[in-house]
């Protein structure tokens, strides 16, 4: 059984005991998350929403949360001196899928 989820603007395909990366939700570790967006489920049968799947939920719990690795923004322009060297870390939450509400 899966469903797909979605939160910070992004989807995510999920079965019980995964453990995804998302965006930073601000919960602390050992919490408990319950997403109420989901766009699809899939028992025995596919339940696809419009756009979500009425009294649908998935339950999750924090694992942790942090920053990615460093991504480096370099911007250049050539002739005119110009050039500018940047750096952003991503922050994300790790949750592990509990349980699926369908």
């Amino acid at each position: 059984m899966y469903a797909i989820i979605a939160t910070g603007g992004k989807q995510y395909k999920v079965s019980e005991g995964d453990i995804i990366t998302i965006e930073k939700l601000g919960t602390a570790a050992g919490e408990k998350v319950t997403f109420d967006q989901v766009l699809a489920v899939s028992g025995d049968e596919i339940k696809v929403g419009d756009p979500v799947v009425a009294g649908a939920t998935v339950e999750a719990s924090v694992v942790k949360e942090g920053r990615g690795k460093k991504v480096i923004v370099y911007k250049y322009k050539r002739k005119t001196g110009y050039h500018k060297k940047n750096g952003h870390r991503q922050a994300f939450t790790q949750v592990k899928i509990e349980k699926i509400n369908a």
